[in-house]
Formats: structure tokens, C-alpha cells, sequence
């Protein structure tokens, strides 16, 4: 195995690296991953039965989860990769040994970099795996119990001091990781899996997925959008994207790029939208895609993302969701083969159809006065999909994320500032007394100290500016701030507070934000 990491390629930039290389097709002159694997991987893993290498034979991992492992190998051990080479790796390695989309159900929030996303995790794994990195790291990858416990040593190997940290040193730390959760881990997340050889002998071919596809999203901050994807084949799992679409407010979504899928369903894309490159996860299966769109050099500038392949018959978002009891208001309904009368449940009259084709239709709705608060199932012929919110009134107003992390950044540095991006959420509560969900409202925004030490610290002026009619908060600059006590750096502890008019009563919403410093280390699943 040659061992020589090349010189000056940090580890932060060879992360980069390979989430580029991730997203990108491969090239026609990368050696074929059998080669790749005797050449450059035997030296350190040793041949077993059935063409099999020793450790690598016996995980499933995700698409990121093989190009953390290789880069590993890089930074750790010095392994000399081509870009080419391990692209063809990961691959194979994804489409051989990966993880059936069952398996990848409930976690995928890591591989879409939803990074404030509050894990839920029994309390045992939390204090043992996710104090460090996300539970669903773990969750993403699959071993026998042997493996599961080679890593254990391992992380004690790589990191000696782990033992002493919070959540460490006031147990056995490795006792418990060997007898306890190896065993766990080994039940919960098994190598052997009838989901996934059932996945491997039915996953659909990949030219399935040439076509258009209807798409519908929802970016924070900017509001809903719909539109249209053409993907057209560039090689047997490779295609050329091209994206057609805009937002409610009318300013275009429109781009080009290319896309590969891993394991058959595991969609990643490189798409230029109006001169911003923006990863494309997606999980791919029959006639849907769905997954979270985001910008390459900002994870947390992203948008929700489900799609329906035209032909089929889906009714995939009703935009906007909700309308007020006594008013009129115009909504679309965005999907694919949408045929028949649209129907929007008991008190809701569709007044005029405007607009209708396959994969749109645009009706004016009126709501009787009198029309009962709660959510109504909309109907399109026979086509069931999202639901319409009915209000008389606003009973309570949720920001979401209700917890987030924004990041200070720049300020002579290279490492770009992580923007807090918000939501406020509209409920309400039903005939029956229950609460629902209405949906998102515009509001105004601000934020103010979150306690005594953070008003002290006058972290208001400080840590940040929140965009008043956007709910996207911008952190302050890196380095210490000599304006500061103790000239620190301008982290902040905030409350973040958006009020919703509601014929012309005001009602806000609370979340919590922590601005802290910058994230140097910065893997493909956190």
C-alpha cells in the first residue's frame, strides 16, 4: 500500500475534495474497482474467500460513509488515491456493499445535512456514540459483531483521551462499550439483513429515472417553489440534470448539472442554479424522489425537495396549504398525472379553476365563515396528497428550528460563516380542542439575549444581525473582537423571537440559537 499523503493536502481540504468527488461522475479512465482493490488495498487488507479483503468485506456503509472510510485511510494512514480511483471505489463499494433504503429510514436527516436536527437515540447510545458525533453515523453503517468491536478499540486507539471526557471518565467507558454495546450494535445494525439482499435482487434499473420529473420545495427564509427536472442519461448510472422551475413570489429556480446513483436508489447531484452550486441528496425509488437540495459552499442554505415522475399520478404539496375561514384565496397543486376535479373537503368551495394540466393545477378557493378549523384531505380524481389547513384564527406560533447552531466565520478567515435560517410556524387548534398544524406564515423577526450572562455579554450586538422580514440571521466575524470583554470572539446565546399578524393581532414564537465558533471539522455525515 503506498503510504505518502500527498503533500499539503490538509485533512479539511481533502474532505472537500471527496464531497466534490461524491457528487461527480466518474471518469472513463479510472481503473476498474477489482484492480483498485488488489493494487492499492491489499497491501493492508488481506485476501479472504470469495474475492473478499479483510475488514472491507465485512461493513455496509452509505455512498458518504465509503468516502469517509477511504479518506480515513488517506489522512490516518497515508494512503495515494486518485480522485478517479475513489470515485470508482465508492461506487462499487455502495452499490455491493450498501445499505437498502429501509436501513437508511429515520437517519437520512445526516446524509441531507439537516444539521440541527435534535437526534432521538436511547439514552445509552446518545452518552456513548453521540456525545461525540451523531447517533446516526452509527445508525448509517452495518457490521458483525466482531467489526463492531474493532471499532470500539479503535476509536480508543485513535483517541486515548476519550476515556476522560464528559460522559467517559465517570464510567468504564470501554467495558461498557465492549459488553454493552457491541452486542447492541451488533442486533440493532447487523451485516447480515434480508431487507437488503431483497433490495439487491429488485432495485430498479437506472434509466427508470430518465425523464421529467414534477418537483415541489420549500426553502426558508424565501418561501415555496415548483418546477420541473429533465434527467437525461450520460452513462449507465451518471445523467445530465437540468432544472426549470421558480418561487411563489415569481423569481426563477433554473439550472444545469449532472448526477450519479449509488446503490440504486441514492441519488447525488452537482446542479448550477442560477450561478450557486447546490448538492442534490436524494433517495430515488420508483416514480419519487425526495430528499433535501442545499448549497455546496453553505450546508445550511437548503431547501426541502420531493418530485414525482410525470406520467405516474401523484399529488405531491398544495401550495400555498392553508386558508383562512370567510376568505378567498388562489392555491396550486403541484404533482404528476393530476386529472379529475380538485376537491378540498367540507366548507371549502373551488370558486374558479385557472389553471390546469397534468402536473398543475392553480383553482380560487373560498372558505364558508362558518367552516370548521382542522385539515382537510384534497383530492384530485382519485389521487389523495397533502392536506389543506382551515383556520378561523391562530392560536399559536412554533420557530423552526426551535433549537439551531449558527457559526461565526470570515473575518480574514477561510472558513465561511454558518447562517441561522428560520421558520414560523402557524398552529391552531380543532373542533376537537387538538392542536394542528397550519403552516408557514410570513413574520417578523428579531432576536434578543437568551439570559443574564448573554444580555451582560451584550451578545445582541455582537453575535449577530437577524434579516427582520426573512428569519435568516447573519453571525458576526471571526477572531477575537477587541470591542469585547476580554476582547472574545463574537459568540452569542439568543432567543429567536417571530411575530405573525393575525388580522392585526400579534402573535410570536420562540426558539433558542447558539452562535458559536467555526466548524473546522466537517465530514460528509456528522
Amino acid at each position: 500500500m503506498k503510504r505518502k499523503l500527498r503533500s499539503g493536502m490538509s485533512a479539511s481540504l481533502l474532505a472537500v475534495a471527496a464531497c466534490v468527488a461524491l457528487h461527480s461522475p466518474h471518469s472513463l479512465a479510472a481503473r476498474d474497482a477489482q484492480t483498485i482493490l488488489k493494487e492499492t488495498c491489499q497491501g493492508c487488507h488481506t485476501p479472504e474467500a470469495d474475492n473478499g479483503l479483510s475488514r472491507i468485506s465485512h461493513q455496509r456503509k452509505t455512498p458518504e460513509g465509503w468516502l469517509m472510510s477511504i479518506a480515513r485511510m488517506q489522512t490516518m494512514h497515508g494512503l495515494q488515491i486518485s480522485d478517479d480511483d475513489r470515485r470508482t471505489l465508492v461506487k462499487y463499494l455502495a452499490d455491493s456493499q450498501g445499505l437498502a433504503p429501509s436501513e437508511t429510514d429515520g437517519v437520512r436527516y445526516a446524509l441531507e445535512r439537516r444539521l440541527n436536527t435534535v437526534e432521538h437515540f436511547d439514552d445509552q447510545t446518545s452518552q456513548m456514540c453521540g456525545r461525540c458525533h451523531s447517533g446516526a453515523r452509527v445508525a448509517l453503517q452495518r457490521r458483525p459483531a466482531q467489526e463492531w468491536e474493532r471499532l470500539v478499540n479503535f476509536h480508543l486507539g485513535q483517541w486515548p483521551s476519550l476515556e476522560y471526557q464528559a460522559l467517559a471518565r465517570d464510567r468504564d467507558w470501554f467495558d461498557i462499550a465492549r459488553k454493552d454495546m457491541v452486542p447492541l450494535l451488533a442486533k440493532r445494525y447487523p451485516l447480515d439483513n434480508p431487507a437488503w439482499k431483497k433490495w439487491q435482487s429488485a432495485a430498479p434499473k437506472a434509466d427508470a429515472l430518465v425523464g421529467d420529473w414534477s418537483f415541489s420545495g420549500h426553502l426558508p427564509g424565501k418561501g415555496e417553489l415548483a418546477g420541473v427536472m429533465t434527467v437525461s442519461a450520460d452513462g449507465s448510472d451518471t445523467f445530465k440534470v437540468s432544472v426549470k422551475g421558480q418561487y411563489a413570489d415569481g423569481s426563477p429556480f433554473n439550472g444545469d448539472g449532472s448526477a450519479i446513483l449509488y446503490t440504486g436508489y441514492e441519488w447525488r447531484g452537482n446542479v448550477t442554479i442560477d450561478g450557486v452550486t447546490m448538492r442534490q441528496v436524494f433517495a430515488a425509488q420508483g416514480n419519487a424522489m425526495q430528499g433535501r437540495m442545499f448549497e455546496a459552499e453553505h450546508d445550511e442554505r437548503g431547501l426541502d425537495f420531493v418530485a414525482a415522475k410525470q406520467g405516474s399520478n401523484r399529488l405531491l404539496a398544495v401550495q400555498p396549504g392553508y386558508l383562512k375561514a370567510g376568505s378567498e384565496t388562489e392555491v396550486t397543486l403541484i404533482g404528476s398525472g393530476l386529472t379529475g376535479k380538485p376537491n378540498f373537503g367540507k366548507g371549502v368551495e373551488v370558486v374558479e379553476v385557472v389553471e390546469q394540466s397534468p402536473e398543475r393545477i392553480k383553482v380560487k378557493l373560498k372558505a364558508a365563515a362558518n367552516a370548521q378549523p382542522g385539515l382537510r384531505a384534497v383530492t384530485v380524481g382519485t389521487l389523495k396528497g397533502p392536506s389543506l389547513s382551515v383556520y378561523s384564527k391562530i392560536d399559536a406560533v412554533k420557530v423552526v428550528p426551535e433549537f439551531s447552531v449558527a457559526r461565526i466565520g470570515e473575518g480574514g478567515g477561510s472558513t465561511p460563516k454558518v447562517q441561522g435560517r428560520f421558520d414560523a410556524e402557524a398552529w391552531g387548534k380543532g373542533a376537537d380542542g387538538k392542536p394542528y398544524r397550519i403552516g408557514v406564515f410570513p413574520a417578523q423577526w428579531k432576536v434578543e439575549a437568551f439570559d443574564d450572562r448573554a444580555k451582560e455579554d451584550e451578545d445582541v450586538k455582537f453575535a449577530g444581525t437577524m434579516q427582520a422580514d426573512a428569519g435568516v440571521f447573519t453571525p458576526g466575524d471571526a477572531g477575537p473582537n477587541p470591542a469585547r470583554k476580554m476582547s472574545t470572539n463574537n459568540a452569542g446565546n439568543l432567543k429567536v423571537i417571530a411575530a405573525v399578524d393575525d388580522a392585526g393581532k400579534s402573535l410570536t414564537g420562540e426558539g433558542h440559537m447558539i452562535v458559536t465558533v467555526q466548524r473546522w471539522n466537517n465530514p460528509p455525515i456528522p
